[in-house]
């Protein structure tokens, strides 16, 4: 199993083997040498698919060999104006519409990890209106996921939608309000590192303040978001310092890659970045 930091490695199949179809890429991580892989929801414009098609994909996953770690809840598209449903008024109900069939999904290919993207702040809509609507469906869906013993992921983003969650605080201060609201403890910070280091956040701060609150990390290189080695960040010293405060789960290559994706895991090869 490939590992970087001491910390077992999981490839997002959403940003890696993109050059694939869909259905093709978990073999394609395997090919790579990869037991464990992560989606963001594999069907951008529909909150339910059709059975056929869930089930298509379920196939694929298992025929791979490979286990799913983590899948996102629908969250619209992310590769236009979209960053999550479920503080949006008026789009909230596909959220909720969405969240049995992602658990049931990750339940079936050995997920526990779901990602709930926020949302952007909506032009004409009062931030505690939304940040209420997030609270209750935020909610809803750890108490989904707490019935398959899952995680509820919640996560900072960089970039210039209006996004209002861009530091581990600002995560944190959201974890507490749906604990204090809902009594869920199965509600967790995701970690990743790019977003998290483009935005200003000091790295090994959020390690030593905040690693007990953390239930997933992802990665990629600063600037670029590429595979590790194409930036500056020592992510193998922040790994690490991860496993060393304690946090024992999977990290997630969460990268575009610079090339075709199976050539861009010569640092792993090597023994790591700048090896």
């Amino acid at each position: 199993m490939p590992e970087l930091g001491g910390l077992p490695l999981a490839v997002n199949c959403s940003t890696l083997f993109t050059e694939l179809p869909l259905l093709q890429r978990p073999a394609a991580a395997r090919a790579a040498g990869f037991d464990a892989v992560e989606f963001w929801w594999p069907w951008p414009a529909r909150p339910v698919p059709a059975d056929r098609e869930v089930e298509e994909f379920a196939r694929a996953v298992l025929d791979a060999g490979v286990r799913l770690v983590g899948l996102n809840f629908f969250a619209g598209d992310l590769a236009g104006p979209d960053c999550g449903v479920l503080a949006l008024p008026g789009r909230h109900q596909e959220f909720r519409d969405n969240v049995e069939v992602t658990v049931a999904l990750g339940s079936r290919l050995g997920a526990r990890a779901f990602n709930a993207l926020y949302g952007n702040r909506v032009p004409g809509e009062s931030p505690e209106r939304q940040d209420d609507l997030a609270t209750e469906n935020l909610a809803l869906a750890a108490a989904a996921a707490g019935r398959v013993g899952g995680t509820v992921l919640v996560e900072p983003i960089s970039g210039p939608k209006p996004y209002p969650l861009r530091t581990a605080a600002d995560v944190v201060g959201v974890l507490d309000r749906v604990r204090t609201a809902g009594g869920s403890d199965n509600i967790a910070l995701l970690a990743d590192l790019y977003h998290l280091a483009v935005n200003g956040d000091d790295l090994d701060a959020v390690i030593a303040t905040w690693t007990d609150r953390i239930g997933h990390v992802q990665f990629a290189d600063v600037p670029g978001r590429h595979q590790p080695g194409t930036g500056s960040l020592d992510l193998d010293r922040y790994l690490r310092a991860l496993a060393g405060a304690g946090y024992q789960g999977w990290a997630a290559l969460e990268y575009f890659p610079t090339g075709p994706s199976a050539d861009s895991f010569g640092w792993l090869r090597t023994g790591g970045p700048g090896s």
